[in-house]
């Protein structure tokens, strides 16, 4: 790869780490592709050299999104691994994930985008689903495949429920109840 392609290319990684950030932070439509640009030192004019349309970026982005989501829930799957359940619930209704939805699930910080985005993000979307259900029945101890199923479905939904509502909410007794009343919830399904 020649200096300027490997340039070009370490600008796009640049741009799509920036945007899956950015997208989560404040929404897929809460940052325009000049702002966006600008941030990451670029001339709006220059978007279209790394991308053929601002929703080629928005796959790019969830994308990479989900590839470090992957990532990290293979420290849960992995063999020998000592994580559980409990410590994924523990992780994500944390504050520090509350606080942080730049960085956290993407799942919870664009759900309401994606519900009215395009097919083909929509799919991308429903993979990650998909896939995160499969790790949180993979944790399930229970031996009935059905049950691991139904109880990935309640964790699912109580996870991303009690972190959207956490970061909705201005009341920070309601918050740490939302949070603690999910984990006591969540950890006693695997009692």
């Amino acid at each position: 790869m020649s200096r300027s392609q490997a340039e070009k290319a370490a600008i796009h990684e640049q741009i799509v780490n920036l945007a899956a950030e950015r997208f989560r932070e404040v929404g897929i439509n809460g940052i325009g592709v000049a702002d966006l640009m600008k941030e990451a030192g670029r001339t709006g004019g220059g978007f279209y050299k790394h991308f053929e349309s601002r929703e080629k970026l928005v796959e790019e982005a969830l994308e990479k999104t989900f590839e470090k989501r992957a990532e990290a829930l293979r420290t849960y799957t992995e063999p020998g691994s000592t994580l559980t359940l409990a410590d994924l619930v523990e992780s994500y209704l944390s504050e520090d994930h509350m606080n942080d939805p730049g960085t956290g699930c993407a799942i919870v910080a664009l759900m309401n985008d994606i519900s009215r985005a395009s097919d083909p993000i929509r799919e991308l979307y429903t993979r990650e689903v998909q896939s995160e259900l499969a790790v949180l029945s993979s944790l399930s101890r229970s031996k009935q495949p059905s049950k691991k199923r139904a109880q990935a479905l309640m964790t699912m939904c109580t996870l991303v429920g009690a972190i959207g509502l956490a970061r909705a909410v201005k009341d920070d007794e309601l918050i740490a109840e939302l949070l603690d009343t999910s984990k006591t919830l969540l950890k006693a399904l695997e009692a």
